[in-house]
């Protein structure tokens, strides 16, 4: 779903999907850029162990999500996992603001994040009203930060992908 080609630019954010940085750093592949950046550096480097099995290269970084170590517009894409639904509420608008400065313009924002249902509702599902519809406070986060077209493009199997573009390509 993340859409990625050979020589892309990509930032992932929250390593704890080892399986998905490896895989998403393949698929950038030598002539790309695959930056791994999270908080907690035993993840970091539990991922760049995976990433080295995959034959794949990898930089690695121990930031602050709400200060990223990048200058504006260094990514086409930017794949968050766990990242919006983990930090704190009060801090999830710095992250996405910081998100979309490190994007191109153009460039795409995809938020992987697990649902968490609890009690009966985990159990049987049922419908949902727009506001706790799985993805829609990180549809409602990326669109504040400047994404545009943002929507949820799946929710199964307990995870939930949700896509937005960068503004400013002049096709807004």
């Amino acid at each position: 779903m993340a859409g990625l080609k050979l020589g892309d630019r990509l930032l992932m954010l929250g390593c704890s999907d080892t399986a998905l940085a490896a895989a998403l750093a393949v698929k950038v592949g030598l002539t790309g850029r695959a930056c791994l950046l999270d908080e907690h550096r035993e993840r970091l480097m539990a991922a760049a162990v995976a990433v080295e099995k995959e034959g794949a290269l990898v930089e690695t970084f121990t930031a602050s999500m709400s200060e990223l170590p990048y200058e504006a517009s260094a990514f086409d894409v930017v794949v968050a996992r766990n990242t919006f639904s983990t930090v704190a509420p009060e801090r999830a608008a710095a992250v996405a603001s910081e998100v979309t400065r490190v994007v191109r313009a153009g460039g795409r924002c995809i938020a992987i994040d697990d649902l968490h249902r609890g009690g009966l509702g985990g159990l049987v599902g049922g419908p949902h009203g727009e506001d706790d519809a799985p993805g829609s406070k990180t549809v409602t986060l990326l669109g504040a930060a400047g994404f545009r077209g943002v929507r949820t493009l799946a929710a199964r199997e307990g995870v939930v992908f949700v896509e937005g573009v960068k503004a400013g390509t002049g096709l807004e």
